[in-house]
């Protein structure tokens, strides 16, 4: 007999009918002997339609009140789901975040879990129920309900798994694992059998939507084995797990992520002087503006441009800020161009390979796709290139990398 913490994202429980379907899947689990901890999401689409309650009221909701609205969408579900095993004859009992006691921090809308009590799940287990928890949610240490952000189920899931040592984490979704890419774009993109947490949360970061970051670094820390499945096709998911010892083994690559969401701007003609990347960072890092990747370049005239990229939403916003440091540091001018992408090969087996990132430009140069900026880390390689090259580069990767066989190992 074993644990299962399961989580069921807004689509897998976007309807009574699939509610139905999951406590169907549930009590299969209880009825081969397992214990089972659900995590639920709200319906798809209905957080969106609270929130949208709170801003026809007011444009910038209070974050306490706000809170106090959205939790209110996985409380339907809870109940609804402990309705439908009812009816299968399964016994089980919902609990919102805080009477299972999630104890987060005071940050309204991005809380950041800190404890979690496990008796009262633990007695209902030996008692032969199902528990049902409310995700995304919890309570400070004033008992005010606080939200982990958009995605938080996912960590809600993760949490309870690592509190109460559970076998396995499943993350139920619309996908039945992860992919060497997304499948819209490659039509060969494989689905992988088991990923390495540290490639996983590269993924993640570099713009796979599967799971969100926060989620993959608690099970990481943890070491909780996350499984990714379908909420409505059978199948064993994608295994997110520890690196073994056999993984330098197996392929070079894991998979290739990308991100439409990219800006570069560039300072040109910066003075070369100590501090400069301070003056032209500080101001955008005070203005909250996520910075991704950064390459500086000095000329023969003891100049230097400075590039760099952000979230394509804060793109005007930080142009705005860089009129005045060009003017503050003397610089020629800030240029800018909101038409780029990135692409990132990701895996752990590049730590014993050489000649990956050659393999990676020598691709993209067979396609004619120029690189404007590069950045590597132990097991991933980035590149920035024009937007329009988007699906073509990760075509060509995916092909040259042989990610559409079994048999990936690439020299």
């Amino acid at each position: 007999m074993a644990l299962y913490v399961q989580k069921y994202g807004g689509t897998s429980v976007g309807s009574v009918e699939r509610i139905e379907a999951v406590a169907d899947k549930v009590k299969g689990f209880r009825d081969r002997g397992d214990d089972v901890v659900v995590v639920l999401s709200a319906m798809s689409g209905e957080t969106n339609r609270l929130i949208g309650l709170a801003k026809d009221i007011q444009a910038q909701p209070n974050a306490r009140e706000l809170d106090v609205l959205v939790s209110t969408g996985e409380q339907v579900t809870i109940a609804l789901l402990c309705m439908a095993l009812h009816k299968r004859g399964v016994d089980a009992r919902s609990y919102t975040g805080g009477q299972v006691r999630i104890r987060t921090d005071n940050t309204h809308t991005k809380a950041r879990i800190q404890d979690i009590e496990t008796e009262r799940m633990r007695a209902d287990l030996d008692a032969g129920r199902v528990v049902v928890v409310a995700g995304f949610q919890g309570v400070d240490d004033n008992g005010n309900i606080t939200t982990l952000g958009r995605g938080g189920s996912d960590t809600t899931g993760v949490a309870l798994a690592a509190a109460l040592k559970a076998d396995e984490c499943q993350i139920y979704t619309d996908v039945d694992g992860v992919y060497t890419t997304d499948p819209r774009v490659v039509e060969d993109a494989r689905r992988l059998d088991k990923i390495t947490f540290e490639e996983m949360l590269e993924m993640a970061s570099l713009g796979s939507k599967v799971l969100q970051i926060r989620s993959v670094e608690f099970a990481g820390k943890y070491k909780v084995p996350l499984r990714v499945l379908s909420s409505f096709v059978d199948g064993p998911g994608t295994l997110i797990t520890i690196e073994d010892d056999n993984t330098v083994e197996k392929p070079v690559i894991s998979g290739i992520a990308f991100n439409r969401d990219e800006a570069k701007l560039t300072v040109i003609g910066v003075p070369d002087i100590p501090g400069v990347a301070s003056r032209i960072l500080g101001p955008i890092s005070r203005a909250n503006i996520e910075v991704d990747m950064i390459v500086q370049n000095v000329a023969a005239d003891q100049t230097t441009d400075f590039t760099f990229t952000v979230h394509r939403n804060d793109y005007e916003k930080a142009q705005k800020i860089l009129e005045q440091v060009v003017a503050e540091l003397g610089a020629r001018e800030c240029a800018g161009d909101n038409k780029i992408a990135k692409v990132s090969i990701v895996g752990v087996g590049m730590r014993s390979h050489a000649g990956v990132a050659s393999k990676m430009f020598d691709a993209l140069a067979n396609e004619n796709i120029n690189i404007q900026m590069i950045s590597t880390s132990e097991i991933k390689v980035s590149v920035v290139i024009a937007e329009k090259y988007l699906e073509l580069a990760v075509r060509a990767l995916h092909s040259s990398f042989n990610l559409d066989s079994s048999d990936t190992v690439s020299e």
